[in-house]
């Protein structure tokens, strides 16, 4: 199985590979504790989505830490990668989103995969889960199979500012109704509240299924997804701005009934730095977890023989 990890926009967000902040003992990134995490729950081999220009420093300050435990790949996100027919338009200078993102990654990956975020700590449970749902997921089936953690969005919060979750809408059995994006949201005790446009909150239970990002595809994703990101620079009203999201691909494809999307719940706590402030709770919150014995000091230790 393969863990595609999208981290295209690092580079842009910490000014290069070389400042990514540790927030482990010894020197560890959030993008450490994933691959780690992955690898333990049985992937085994790891692509990084990149900028190209950052290939060199990427693999010094990461791919390297990776090399030894799983097979390492890289793909190159391009802003002018782009179907027959359409062109980049003038003012436009970001790349197309984590959909399109996951697209550079095809003619790589030709198993069943999960992607992530990499600047997310997702924790081992729901890698776990995840990897018993792609081992059992049919690559040939269609409608395809589509999973994703659904984090409780109690877990997904910070004290210290509002943040955007994709809340979804599921049935009985775990299947994906919809999903909504709620900007503005802030804990409220154990639940939360999201603000409306006319600046009132309205209440949301903290025990919310909310996407995190973390899909499991098979590979007849790819061209379903090729044929979305068409429909989407088609359709698109910013030309300047506008991403094709993955959960707008995955939302595509099962309103055309090519994807049943179903939930993989878990308790797992997601951390991550939205706000400067964030850090050292998530620092805190890794020397907690070492402290229990999930992870080593040294975390890579954890994998030696």
């Amino acid at each position: 199985m393969t863990l595609v990890i999208l981290a295209a926009g690092m580079g842009s967000r910490y000014g290069g590979m070389k400042q990514i902040d540790p927030i482990g003992p010894s020197g560890e990134f959030i993008i450490d504790y994933s691959c780690y995490d992955a690898i333990r729950a049985g992937f085994d081999r790891i692509v990084f989505v990149i900028k190209k220009e950052n290939l060199e420093l990427f693999r010094e300050s990461v791919g390297c830490r990776v090399e030894p435990y799983a097979k390492v790949e890289y793909a190159f996100q391009d802003i002018n990668d782009l179907p027959e027919g359409f062109s980049v338009p003038e003012d436009r200078k970001k790349p197309w989103g984590t959909a399109h993102a996951l697209l550079s990654t095809r003619g790589i990956v030709d198993d069943n995969f999960a992607t992530i975020n990499a600047d997310d700590f997702y924790g081992y449970e729901a890698f776990e889960e995840m990897a018993q749902r792609l081992k059992a997921a049919d690559s040939a089936a269609m409608p395809m199979p589509i999973c994703f953690a659904a984090y409780r969005l109690a877990n997904t919060l910070t004290d210290n500012g509002t943040v955007s979750r994709g809340i979804c809408e599921l049935g009985e059995n775990g299947e994906l109704i919809s999903i909504t994006e709620r900007t503005k949201i802030r804990p409220l005790g154990d639940d939360a509240e999201y603000q409306e446009e006319d600046g009132g909150w309205t209440f949301l239970s903290g025990a919310a299924a909310a996407s995190m990002n973390f899909f499991g595809f098979t590979p007849a994703f790819f061209p379903v997804a090729a044929d979305g990101f068409k429909r989407f620079l088609s359709e698109m009203k910013n030309p300047e701005k506008d991403e094709f999201y993955l959960p707008l691909a995955v939302t595509w494809a099962q309103d055309a009934s090519l994807a049943t999307v179903t939930a993989c719940p878990t308790k797992a706590k997601w951390y991550g730095v939205t706000y400067a402030a964030d850090k050292e709770y998530v620092k805190e919150s890794i020397r907690a977890l070492i402290k229990s014995g999930v992870y080593a000091e040294d975390l890579w230790s954890g994998l030696r023989k």
